[in-house]
């Protein structure tokens, strides 16, 4: 909307421009905008700074010209009372008007949906004092024009325009537009990416733009999706009038979802008085449903599109949450438990074949069901399994010392291990798989000798239940249950991994009747002869090769389920998840070290 209403002031300055060819150069403006979202807010913010500081000013500048000119008395507008006045001359045609009156505050939203981009006050300070004296101006201008340019309503801007300014004006009024429009798309991403952390949106690929801002982000296919749509959109529906109709229903739709939201938080989480609370929310509220039924009202004229566009994202959000709950709840479920790991011994039921398997899974505690799938359809197992979960942490990059968090699971003699592989969010993950495994290896032979060292001192009596060491990190373990490390707070799921290691690791050393003796110079020795031979192990097992195992585990509805649950999950959920990028598409492992096994779990 903002691009074709730039683009239409040609009409106003060539009189053989037609909407046509309006629409014709909106598309080429669009096709460039969405090329360079690529290339990020920091390299493009020269241009975007200045332009927009100019722009208010020829807003500010054109606005006084007018009032000087044509009519300062439109100043008596700030009267409420002609509020009233303008409702009884114009009865119900005055409630039609509403819609078109809140596309004026519009777009200011998206400021505050850019957070990630610029600071709180910057915002606030930008806003009070650039943004809304220049916007006043600009529009108590063009109704001081109209005051004698009746016929010019349409084009009211770029005809209230002095005629030696205007196509400067219209060249900076294109660009601000395009970059308006670049705002709105980038706060989309930001919205798209939490909804994917929060498990409500197919995982998509994103690139961050910025090692400074973690907010700066580029989703490639949301990107070309979005570019398809206001093609369509655009040519298919080349009314501005629709387009605006369409573009008030969602801003209204946004400012009331934002309304209830900060009531809820204002109760919830501020804890105001309740009477300030039921206040804000009688008056916001009430103002936004007003504009809101006049809005409703010219759904057959635009604003069908923008709740049909609604209806399918809420679909998709929904869909995707629900079975990916229910895939995460079952394998939860089904993990395999410790008693029937020791049932099956230190050969798991199986051949223990030479080899280190590097078990990919999401759970960061247990062992996964995928592994018994893999002991059930396999006639040997590696000799050395460790499962790796992968987890992203909100720093730029992740020291390759501090990588991976180990810990065993089972006793010394099943040679099973949990690593939590720590990625920033600018780290690249087409590392080579040789260094990958180097860098694995060595962070695990470090944990091994920590974990020797920490049992010589829990014999001494130098136990400290504060914090641990996970190959080289130093790992404290907060009140709330948290894991931090680099002074990051990791993800919430780590909690379960602070359980006090040095229980696990003294309940090993019984079961394998290695106890550590300070005032034994026989049992150090047996220690130390203890850790040499698993650091040899290891060693063999990494020469004998290292294997990729790749769990797929799917879901399907039972059959005695109801039909919607069958259609949501074994197609709608099935298809988004068969399209959406794999948690492990970033991975670099050669085809010839890779295994893969599906799994499907009935719910």
């Amino acid at each position: 909307m903002s691009v074709m209403s730039a683009v239409g002031g040609l009409k106003v300055g060539v009189d053989v421009v037609e909407q046509d060819q309006v629409v014709m150069i909106s598309v080429a403006f669009l096709v460039i905008l969405f090329s360079l979202q690529k290339y990020g807010t920091s390299k493009m913010g020269l241009v975007v700074g200045p332009a927009l500081l100019i722009w208010f000013c020829c807003l500010a500048g054109i606005g006084i010209y007018n009032l000087i000119k044509y009519d300062s008395s439109v100043f008596r507008a700030f009267n409420p009372v002609h509020i009233y006045y303008f409702f009884k001359r114009n009865s119900i045609n005055a409630w039609y008007a509403l819609g078109g009156c809140i596309l004026c505050a519009t777009g200011s939203e998206a400021l505050f949906a850019d957070l990630c981009y610029f600071s709180v006050r910057s915002v606030q300070l930008t806003f009070v004092c650039l943004v809304l004296p220049c916007l006043m101006l600009g529009y108590m201008g063009q109704a001081a024009y109209l005051m004698e340019n009746h016929a010019d309503a349409s084009q009211a801007f770029f005809s209230s325009v002095p005629g030696a300014a205007f196509w400067p004006v219209l060249f900076i009024a294109n660009v601000a537009a395009l970059i308006a429009s670049r705002t709105m798309t980038t706060a989309t991403f930001s919205c798209i990416k939490q909804s994917t952390a929060l498990g409500c949106f197919p995982r998509l690929k994103i690139i961050h733009t910025s090692r400074k801002f973690m907010g700066q982000i580029y989703i490639p296919v949301l990107n070309w999706f979005l570019l398809a749509v206001c093609l369509v959109v655009v040519c298919s529906i080349s009314s501005i009038d629709e387009i605006g109709n369409a573009y008030g229903m969602a801003e209204l739709g946004v400012m009331m979802t934002t309304t209830i939201l900060v009531t809820l938080i204002m109760l919830l989480i501020w804890q105001i008085n309740i009477v300030i609370v039921i206040a804000f929310l009688v008056v916001f509220l009430g103002v936004e449903l007003i504009f809101f039924s006049s809005v409703i009202a010219s759904v057959g004229d635009g604003s069908w599109i923008i709740l049909v566009f609604a209806v399918i994202m809420f679909g998709i959000m929904y869909i995707w949450n629900y079975g990916s709950k229910l895939r995460y709840e079952t394998e939860v479920e089904q993990k395999l438990s410790m008693d029937l790991m020791r049932e099956l011994g230190c050969n798991l039921g199986t051949i223990r074949a030479p080899g280190i398997g590097l078990l990919y899974n999401e759970l960061v505690k247990g062992v996964p069901a995928i592994f018994g799938h893999f002991l059930t359809t396999l006639p040997a197992i590696h000799s050395m399994v460790i499962f790796v979960c992968i987890k992203y942490v909100p720093v730029p990059v992740v020291p390759q010392n501090e990588r991976f968090l180990f810990r065993r699971v089972c006793t010394n003699s099943y040679h099973l291990f949990r690593c939590i592989a720590r990625y920033g969010y600018k780290d690249a993950r087409k590392e080579n798989h040789q260094a990958f495994e180097q860098l694995l290896i060595e962070s695990l032979e470090k944990f091994i000798r920590r974990e020797a060292q920490e049992r010589s001192l829990e014999s001494d009596g130098n136990d400290d239940s504060d914090s641990e060491d996970f190959a080289g990190s130093r790992v404290v373990i907060g009140p709330n249950g948290s894991m931090y490390s680099m002074g990051v707070p990791l993800l919430s799921e780590y909690r379960d991994l602070n359980k006090p290691i040095m229980e696990m690791k003294t309940s090993s050393d019984h079961t394998n009747h290695h106890p550590f003796d300070a005032s034994s110079d026989s049992s150090v020795s047996e220690a130390e002869q203890s850790l040499e031979r698993e650091l040899s192990f290891i060693h063999k097992a990494k020469e004998s090769g290292v294997v990729y195992l790749l769990g797929h585990g799917d879901i399907r509805a039972r059959k005695d389920s109801w039909f919607i649950k069958k259609l949501v999950i074994n197609y709608f959920y099935a298809f988004l998840r068969k399209n959406c990028r794999r948690g492990i598409a970033n991975l670099s492992v050669p085809q010839s070290h890779l295994m893969q096994v599906g799994m499907t779990y009935m719910v």
